[in-house]
């Protein structure tokens, strides 16, 4: 399902794209077919859209209680993974990616194509947090490990980790629409 968010940028992308055919005015209507074809589609200014496939919490290893929730996307091709959010030009604060691989096995992420910062959290296949990487630089093709063996990945805005406190030993849940 769509959020209002994404559904009113779909819809203002849709009609400036409608918009870039019409005439200035109808004193000169041009009726030929190049003027009646439909506009191009006009890809939306902050990146591919995002689309909530999920929930994901962060629970506190202290006291089991939500730390916080964002809407996820979630990454379990080989294709969803390589893509990432790559192309992003913006990605609100409640929002992430969740990358979910196979069997736990040492990852590294890099930035190539992608605009913003971001924190990227290393999970092992118990949902423990067991490394992160801070405001990752954008279009940076640095290798950033995990160290340690992880099963899933979390993507989340730069400063997210800080900013609620997360911490190695924190724990993750996620739920699939």
């Amino acid at each position: 399902m769509m959020n209002v968010k994404t559904a009113l940028a779909l819809a203002c992308c849709f009609y400036i794209a409608s918009c870039q055919n019409q005439p200035a005015s109808n004193d000169n209507a041009d009726t030929s077919a190049a003027a009646t074809q439909p506009a191009a589609t006009v890809p939306a200014a902050s990146g591919p859209v995002f689309r909530k496939e999920g929930t994901l919490a962060f629970i506190s290893k202290a006291k089991g209680d939500t730390i916080s929730t964002i809407d996820i996307e979630i990454a379990e091709s080989d294709d969803e993974r390589a893509r990432g959010l790559m192309d992003r030009r913006s990605m609100p604060e409640n929002q992430g990616m969740l990358f979910i691989f196979q069997a736990p096995e040492e990852q590294s992420f890099w930035m190539k194509n992608t605009y913003i910062s971001l924190d990227i959290i290393y999970v092992d296949e118990n949902m423990e947090i067991v490394s992160v990487q801070k405001y990752a630089t954008p279009l940076s093709e640095e290798s950033l490990p995990s160290f340690k063996k992880a099963q899933y990945v979390v993507e989340t805005v730069a400063g997210y980790v800080d900013k609620m406190k997360i911490q190695y030993g924190d724990k993750i849940a996620f739920k699939k629409d």
